[in-house]
């Protein structure tokens, strides 16, 4: 299940690996940025962290067109910590320890009743994007870790919404 576009994504408060508390409601307030959330499935994925070096790469995009950008998952901290620290990572790591986001995000948890054994339980990959206001403008959710947007097709996506929206 997805939520319809154009829908208030649900209100959520994280910790992040950089020890600020991200309150989603609380930072619309006042500002007028979208917002792109990854969720991605842990340090340990190469998928995840190929993808995740591309968007520190190409942060100034987001920076220049008013995104805030966040990748949200629930491995350790401790972990967290230290790929940050070998990947230079400069936007917002937000810990979901107790598995909030995922569950009000609907992302897919792959877990001891998933159909494949890959790598223990974690979340799969999942992207939302969000207006000035929290609305819903794109989502999508993964079942695996392979067939998620390249961050150039996020940026494409982005562009199209942009000269589309009514």
């Amino acid at each position: 299940m997805s939520f319809k576009l154009y829908q208030h994504a649900p209100d959520f408060k994280l910790s992040s690996v950089q020890g600020e508390e991200f309150h989603f409601s609380e930072d619309l307030k006042g500002n007028n940025h979208w917002y792109l959330f990854v969720y991605f499935r842990g340090s340990w994925c190469p998928v995840c962290m190929s993808e995740l070096d591309e968007f520190q790469n190409t942060l100034s995009y987001f920076e220049e067109h008013d995104i805030k950008f966040a990748a949200i998952t629930h491995e350790s901290k401790d972990s967290l910590e230290k790929m940050v620290s070998e990947h230079d990572f400069t936007f917002p790591i937000l810990m979901d320890e107790n598995l909030e986001f995922l569950s009000n995000y609907q992302v897919h948890y792959h877990d001891e009743h998933a159909p494949y054994e890959d790598h223990g339980t974690h979340g799969e990959p999942a992207y939302f994007l969000t207006d000035e206001q929290g609305r819903v403008l794109y989502q999508q959710r993964q079942t695996s870790p392979f067939g998620r947007p390249h961050p150039d097709e996020i940026r494409k996506i982005i562009k199209y919404i942009r000269e589309n929206m009514k």
